[in-house]
């Protein structure tokens, strides 16, 4: 600057003046340089780096380029240009590389920010993220990656050792407990559910407490995504996952077969011993041909063999409607395409109640897909309906408005004369 203030000086122009246009033309001059140099960078450098990337057989260095870390990388270079030029300036020296640096440190973050997104979606293309997430992880380290940078920058402001600033943070650690306590509860219960692979992206969860049921979409370090089955996202605190309980549905998933537990409520006053024509009915039913002629057989020996008198039904051993009916669906579910026959498979009844006598379903189909799940037990379900006044059983329900209205018409519609004579009869006898 000196060489174009003399320069000036002996075109005649006072010394002031000369110091001032001198100073305004190596402004103009390094902010040319500057311009040049970040145009080179992103036009020239920049398009190499992309055709090399895009052109060989790898994939990650393209992630890398998504998430324009080379882009955030050239902008380094003007910050450069003008520390070294500080010199130039004498008098603003020290502030202009002051500033330079800042720059160079914010854009070193945001640089190495972008590489910590990328490696996070360079790792999110294997299988294994699903099972062991890593962005927790990641946001711990940017975490102190962005407070490291901070009390660089402080520390050049005030233009002390950023050892200084480290140790007067003892002193701030129960603030900034409190202020990072989500954060440090999250990264405790992040290394939990990985270690004990609690929960993964992808699992189905079922948490009442936070109005979660659906699909894990994310896992991060303070909150776990949920996607509901109505679309709507629910966030839950990591840390909710270790201290309250939940229901991970991906056993049932990688199981291959999803329960059905429902029952069938029997009116017990239409259960009954069966008759020798129900029998021989029964016998049709293909399901029950076989199972007839056993039980038949074994029930004749039994009674024979004790010389139990048969005229009464009590006396020794006997079919009943009920036992038949629960046969025929344990053999209809075992013959079922629907069903998985490797696991669990009972038709059993439980304790009867105020409804009549349940008769439940314990099974699993061997597609878990919901609308599939829900298709085959509706399926069944209208068949084991139909099917049960075959076997002479009513299905409970409790009087409806219809079966009430239906009573009164049925006895308005009997003739005077019968109200009338019922009484007399009654009298009579």
């Amino acid at each position: 600057m000196e060489f174009i203030k003399s320069q000036l000086e002996e075109y005649g122009m006072g010394t002031a003046t000369a110091m001032n246009l001198s100073n305004i033309i190596m402004i103009m001059f390094v902010a040319g340089l500057c311009i040049l140099a970040n145009y080179i960078a992103k036009t020239i450098v920049l398009k190499i780096i992309t055709h090399i990337i895009m052109n060989n057989k790898y994939k990650w260095d393209n992630i890398i380029l998504e998430r324009k870390v080379f882009r955030k990388l050239s902008h380094i270079v003007p910050a450069i240009i003008i520390y070294y030029f500080s010199s130039v300036f004498p008098t603003y020296q020290t502030l202009i590389r002051e500033g330079a640096t800042i720059y160079i440190i914010i854009v070193v973050i945001a640089v190495l920010n972008a590489l910590l997104n990328a490696f996070d979606d360079i790792y999110r293309s294997f299988a294994v993220s699903k099972i062991k997430p890593i962005k927790g992880y990641i946001q711990v380290v940017k975490i102190f990656l962005f407070i490291a940078g901070a009390i660089v920058i402080i520390s050049i402001l005030i233009g002390q050792n950023p050892l200084i600033i480290l140790s007067g943070l003892g002193a701030l650690s129960a603030i900034l407990m409190l202020i990072f306590k989500d954060s440090i509860l999250g990264l405790v219960a992040g290394v939990q559910l990985s270690s004990n692979d609690m929960v993964r992206v992808g699992d189905w969860i079922e948490m009442p407490k936070y109005n979660a049921d659906g699909d894990v979409i994310d896992i991060t370090l303070n909150t776990v995504k949920v996607r509901n089955f109505d679309k709507t996202i629910t966030m839950i605190p990591s840390y909710a996952l270790i201290s309250d309980s939940f229901k991970n549905w991906r056993g049932m998933q990688t199981g291959g077969g999803r329960r059905i537990k429902r029952s069938l409520y029997i009116d017990t006053s239409s259960i009954h011993f069966c008759t020798k024509e129900m029998i021989d009915e029964f016998k049709n039913i293909h399901l029950l041909t076989e199972y007839i002629s056993t039980r038949v057989s074994e029930i004749e020996e039994y009674n024979s063999k004790n010389r139990i008198d048969i005229s009464n039904n009590v006396n020794g051993r006997q079919l009943t409607n009920i036992g038949v009916f629960r046969e025929y669906v344990h053999q209809y579910l075992k013959k079922h395409p629907k069903i998985h026959q490797e696991m669990t498979l009972i038709v059993r009844q439980l304790a009867p109640g105020d409804n009549g006598l349940p008769l439940e379903i314990y099974a699993f189909t061997n597609d878990t897909n919901w609308t599939v799940y829900e298709s085959i037990q509706a399926d069944i379900f209208d068949h084991i309906f139909a099917v049960a006044p075959a076997f002479d059983l009513r299905v409970f329900q409790n009087p409806s408005g219809h079966d009430i209205s239906h009573f009164i018409e049925r006895n308005s519609a009997k003739s005077p004369d019968e109200s009338s004579q019922q009484p007399l009869k009654e009298e009579g006898n």
